[in-house]
């Protein structure tokens, strides 16, 4: 099939007068050629949650139409057609983009089909829904200049909040790298750009970001991809605080309305911070969690944008709790990072040095009087990012290695006919070939010619043989195959 039936689909007006895009088009017509779809869909995690293992060539390849016919929904929903313009499209004979939907009803009947074209069309039609159509970068780039103006005036109540909002900034810096709200992230990756550590990132995620609508994962990360990640607007309302942040109230509420006091949390229902500042400390050792911590964070970015506030007024723009300001305030100001004339406070001259952040009308050719390394040691968090970096990796490196053996295939056992009867021939068991017959390059050496066999490789932990990807036994299921076939062998001899 070619291209020059691109105008014949083109005619077929969606709605009217919208028309499919181009690849749309050539999804529908072609199918999908470049394997876009095709990732992640020919492996799967484990029971475990944590190897990978590859899934059987259908499940594979349904896997993959699934995908297909999922991105054709969105296109037409897009577009707003209907889901009996999406029926024609994906059932027609020539369209290889509907493969899937013309296999299932090939296999299990036209009413199953219909059923999998609508669960399909519902689930498209909610994601186009919740989602935003980018036709340029330029679009992009409002659409996370806005989503970072409405993050800044959020509060972000509570000890959790705070660390929502480290999270919530990582998966931001990630999007403005790829250039839109939708990005790929791994746990390990926004841990270490948050400086938070996995379980609570899980928590926050859980708890917070996604109930709440800010981020919404798309596909679970497995083998060398890391999750795939949208960035909401955070406009699904919460019961209760309007926040909904806290795993505890930290705000003061007063104990009697006859008192003539507040009737209304102490901290603004919105906040004004720069969260670029923010993002750019968060990571350091001295706003650990047992060092400066987020509240600081929060007070540093709200002094940032609006300099020389009373602290009545930093409770409101940074949403940090009364008490908790006076006592961050006190710390930053022990360290030389704030001080204050009167009532207001502001962020001292040379505070930010060392990240490229610069203030207003201030000398930047001087350093600190005190650096942010000595403020993380007195606090003894001087080196947690750089073990936490560390764990990682090992964890990473760890990874690697079991999706390695999971990729070394074992080799069939040979098979004779003998009086009508299967007997497989048993080869030599990897773990009893003689050191002499390895290769450097992991191949077997031919004890007779001396030459590297064809056929046989040695895997990386001594005891799988590499051949072909037909099997995918463990080593002791491979032992008691062999002891099987040697017995029956030698019965049969």
């Amino acid at each position: 099939m070619t291209h020059n039936t691109h105008p014949a689909l083109s005619q077929r007006s969606i709605a009217g007068h919208a028309q499919l895009p181009s690849a749309a088009t050539d999804l529908i017509l072609l199918g999908d050629l470049t394997g876009r779809y095709a990732t992640g869909s020919y492996s799967r995690l484990s029971s475990d949650g944590r190897t990978v293992i590859p899934r059987g060539d259908r499940q594979g390849a349904a896997e993959h139409g699934h995908r297909i016919t999922a991105a054709i929904a969105c296109h037409v929903a897009r577009v707003g057609g209907s889901i009996d313009q999406l029926i024609q499209l994906l059932l027609h004979p020539e369209h290889e983009g509907g493969r899937h939907t013309r296999s299932i009803a090939l296999r299990s009947g036209q009413t199953r089909a219909l059923d999998y074209i609508h669960r399909v069309w519902n689930s498209a039609a909610k994601t186009i829904s919740t989602t935003i159509a980018l036709s340029s970068r330029h679009d992009s780039y409002e659409v996370l200049a806005a989503l970072r103006d409405r993050i800044e005036t959020t509060p972000w109540r509570g000890e959790r909040g705070r660390t929502a909002l480290r999270v919530l900034r990582a998966h931001l810096n990630f999007a403005e790298i790829a250039g839109g709200p939708l990005h790929h992230a791994s746990e390990r990756q926004t841990a270490e750009e948050a400086g938070v550590s996995r379980t609570t990132l899980r928590a926050v995620y859980e708890t917070v970001l996604k109930p709440r609508g800010w981020l919404r994962r798309l596909r679970v990360g497995h083998g060398r991809e890391g999750s795939t990640w949208y960035l909401g607007d955070g406009n699904i309302p919460s019961h209760g605080d309007p926040a909904g942040l806290s795993r505890s109230r930290t705000t003061q509420f007063p104990p009697d309305p006859a008192l003539e006091e507040w009737t209304t949390p102490e901290t603004a229902t919105t906040a004004d911070i720069d969260s670029t500042v923010l993002g750019q400390l968060m990571g350091h050792d001295a706003f650990a969690h047992h060092a400066l911590g987020s509240a600081a964070l929060m007070l540093i970015s709200a002094l940032h944008l609006r300099p020389a506030q009373t602290a009545a007024e930093l409770v409101g723009t940074s949403s940090v709790s009364r008490a908790t300001t006076y006592r961050t305030l006190k710390r930053l100001a022990e360290h030389g990072l704030v001080q204050h004339t009167g009532e207001t406070w502001t962020l001292a001259p040379h505070a930010l040095e060392g990240f490229g952040i610069r203030l207003p009308d201030a000398d930047n050719s001087h350093t600190p009087a005190q650096g942010w390394a000595n403020i993380a040691e007195q606090h003894g968090t001087w080196g947690v990012a750089a073990r936490r970096k560390a764990l990682h990796t090992a964890e990473r490196a760890a990874y690697q290695q079991a999706l390695d053996r999971l990729a070394e295939h074992r080799s069939r056992a040979v098979v004779i006919v003998r009086d009508g009867h299967q007997v497989l021939v048993p080869v030599p068991r990897p773990d009893e070939i003689p050191p002499a017959w390895h290769a450097p390059d992991g191949r077997v050496l031919d004890p007779v010619t001396g030459r590297p066999a064809a056929d046989w490789r040695v895997a990386t932990d001594g005891h799988l043989i590499l051949i072909t990807p037909a099997d995918q036994r463990s080593y002791d299921e491979l032992a008691a195959a062999h002891a099987e076939a040697l017995s029956e062998w030698e019965s049969v001899a």
